[in-house]
């Protein structure tokens, strides 16, 4: 079963609890990072892709995606606190009575406003590059973040749910490995399948829309389609992580977990 894997979650929630008891500023400082990282997958992914969206090739979002993954392996073996995860790790960590729900909500508050401070600061050293100042470079960045913002709400809450379910996969299912290159394209491989088929992350639509706005951007992108597609995009990945995860693998995985506590007590 899965509770060794489940146990490293419960493990990992307790260490990040312990960091914000420390000291917030320091945890904040994690979840900055942890978008920045997104930041540099976001950035390598459209410039890789503005490359065969010049030319209406068929595998401008292929290309996207495979180069999208290199966000998850900075987070994952460079650190930082991303909301997303966090939204697994806690609520797991919750159900097992190991933290209060307040302090949860909690932490998911300050972790996703790290994550928005992260955001912002790389969209600004992004801008101060001068990198995605020509059309023939930003034209595949814009065109598809004035979709994102023109999305339907209920269909960005959907696609926010499976996003989430399926990121916080490409973090859990490699627990269970032990070679870290097994690990890394595990984690690769589950980052691809959510970018093309076309989910919503919160945390990498933010730095996203981030970069977009510092550029020289049309009308049609603005703070106000920022809101609309975050808001039902976040509130998706909650449940993604909160639900799909925390609470589906709390409860499969229940019997068994009781069975580890009567083993240790004999």
């Amino acid at each position: 079963m899965e509770t060794e894997a489940l146990a490293k979650v419960e493990q990992l929630a307790l260490k990040k609890l312990k960091v914000f008891k420390q000291s917030r500023l320091r945890y904040l400082s994690r979840s900055m990072l942890a978008s920045m990282f997104i930041g540099f997958g976001v950035i390598v992914a459209f410039k890789t892709g503005s490359y065969f969206y010049n030319v209406h090739s068929p595998f401008t979002y292929p290309m996207a995606a495979i180069t999208f993954g290199a966000a998850i392996i900075l987070i994952s073996y460079g650190g930082g606190d991303l909301f997303t995860g966090d939204t697994f790790y806690y609520s797991y960590a919750a159900l097992r009575k190991k933290i209060k729900w307040t302090t949860t909500v909690k932490l998911w508050l300050w972790s996703y406003g790290g994550n928005v401070l992260g955001a912002a600061v790389f969209a600004f050293l992004i801008y101060t590059t001068g990198l995605f100042k020509e059309a023939s470079v930003n034209e595949f960045l814009l065109s598809v973040v004035d979709k994102k913002m023109h999305t339907p709400t209920i269909e960005l809450f959907f696609r926010g749910i499976l996003c989430n379910w399926l990121v916080c996969l490409a973090f859990f299912i490699p627990m269970s490995m032990k070679e870290d290159g097994a690990k890394m394209f595990a984690m690769m491989l589950f980052v691809f399948c959510f970018f093309i088929s076309g989910y919503e992350h919160s945390i990498a639509n933010l730095c996203t829309f981030a970069i977009a706005l510092v550029l020289n951007h049309p009308g049609t992108i603005s703070f106000s389609g920022v809101m609309h597609n975050l808001i039902p995009v976040t509130l998706g990945n909650l449940i993604g992580g909160g639900v799909l995860m925390s609470y589906m693998y709390y409860y499969v995985n229940k019997p068994f977990l009781e069975d580890t506590k009567i083993e240790h007590k004999q």
